[in-house]
């Protein structure tokens, strides 16, 4: 740890943290010691059934959900994110917004440098044991299956989990958690680079340069050179970064964490939840509907082509990929910012005129229903065109690039996690035979 105090960006936030910690630490102490018996709300049978839907179990302090504005990071929104965060062009690096997310204050430019400059540094003490075990893994394997073993073969460098070995106090593993989280956020987009280039492409690697940010070195290393792709790559990287604590990626990150495990185990155990098809494929299934649509009724079709094509998915039994949000209530502003990238950059795109034209008609289609309680799109309904308009055709790469994201946001909150020892999850659980009794006696 004392070497990694002599690097000035973790030096930085090491000493906002410590700055911060103590009357964080206070308030919590204060609500828990005040008020640990006030009731926030009722429970309900079918909350239980249905997954726990609304039910407020988890402290996160990176982000907050608002069913009617969507997500805000520390409290500013996507566009404030994107007016106050440094930048390249519009959209934030993501250095940046791992900065916020960690401290709850927007950096300074010089601050953003200087966290950049460092994860470029991190990003190149990538270890030889861990590419010779991915360079090894067949190319038939499934690139989250491939990122999830990257994952777990960095565990061998975490200072948490040496920290653990040697007795740390709980108090104390914030440190070597910040640490880990700064290696793990360097390290995974060259990881992601890694399979991306031995399944898709020739297996040779860009150079990682050391002036560049994180988006920039990600795609570089990919192999793609156009900055508007960069330029998206951070608003990519940006709108998927965190959504709460509820999701199955952050949760599981967290509840493994709780453990004590660390932000590798921790990590890969959340990517093996986000692999799952009804949470990271969403994107994928967008961007089939979208093609099939294209395929069914040409380039350019009426609002009333695209009625009657809704209606027919509908009427056979399908949903409308992209559609409906579990807590949002609104269009997601995650949607709206791809749209506007899409305007903004490729007006004329076919895809994503497509995409502009199906956000035109599906609300109206699904408001007649009768049952829907969000009917507009959410992130996944345009992601996918926006990747395929500069050639990332492979659809099984697209969650992966989802995880090099949420890192960003799973990372901030586990060091969070410990700096405020949160304890170890145990929750209770019931039968169907508790439930029956219970039903009877109420």
């Amino acid at each position: 740890m004392l070497s990694s105090l002599l690097r000035t960006p973790f030096a930085t936030m090491h000493k906002r943290l410590v700055d911060l910690l103590p009357e964080t630490r206070d308030r919590l102490a204060k609500i828990r010691r005040g008020h640990g018996n006030k009731v926030l709300g009722p429970i309900t049978v079918e909350q239980i059934i249905g997954g726990m839907r609304g039910i407020k179990g988890l402290l996160t302090q990176t982000s907050r959900l608002d069913a009617f504005k969507g997500i805000k990071f520390r409290g500013l929104s996507l566009p404030e994110c994107q007016i106050r965060l440094p930048s390249v062009r519009r959209e934030p690096i993501p250095e940046a917004m791992f900065y916020l997310l960690i401290t709850g204050e927007v950096p300074s430019n010089d601050e953003a440098e200087d966290l950049k400059k460092d994860i470029a540094e991190r990003a190149q003490t990538f270890p030889n044991y861990v590419e010779k075990i991915v360079n090894s893994l067949s190319k038939d394997l499934h690139p989250m299956s491939q990122l999830s073993i990257g994952v777990l073969a960095l565990q061998n460098e975490s200072e948490f989990a040496q920290a653990i070995r040697r007795g740390e106090k709980r108090g104390n593993l914030w440190q070597s958690a910040l640490e880990d989280s700064l290696n793990l956020i360097s390290r995974i987009p060259k990881l992601a680079a890694m399979i991306y280039v031995n399944k898709y492409r020739d297996g040779k690697l860009g150079e990682i340069r050391e002036n560049a940010d994180l988006s920039e070195n990600f795609c570089r290393m990919m192999g793609y050179h156009d900055e508007k792709f960069w330029e998206l790559m951070r608003l990519y990287l940006t709108i998927h970064c965190d959504h709460e604590g509820g999701n199955v990626s952050a949760h599981t990150t967290h509840l493994v964490g709780s453990a004590l495990s660390d932000p590798y185990l921790s990590y890969s155990a959340g990517l093996n939840g986000l692999a799952g098809p009804l949470h990271g494929l969403a994107n994928q299934e967008c961007l089939r509907f979208i093609l099939g649509m294209k395929e069914a009724i040409g380039e350019s079709p009426s609002e009333i082509d695209i009625e009657k094509y809704l209606k027919d998915t509908l009427a056979k039994g399908f949903v409308i990929p992209g559609y409906g949000h579990a807590v949002l209530r609104v269009t997601d502003p995650r949607f709206v910012c791809q749209m506007e990238f899409a305007q903004r950059y490729m007006p004329n795109d076919v895809l994503c005129k497509l995409v502009a034209s199906l956000y035109k008609v599906a609300p109206r289609v699904l408001k007649d229903l009768g049952k829907v309680s969000n009917p507009y799109p959410n992130v996944d309904a345009h992601s996918g065109a926006l990747l395929t308009h500069f050639g990332m055709t492979e659809y099984d790469f697209y969650t992966v690039l989802f995880g090099v994201s949420r890192a960003i946001g799973v990372c901030a909150s586990f060091v969070w996690s410990r700096a405020l020892a949160l304890p170890i999850i145990r929750p209770a659980s019931v039968t169907m035979e508790n439930l029956e009794e219970f039903v009877r006696k109420t």
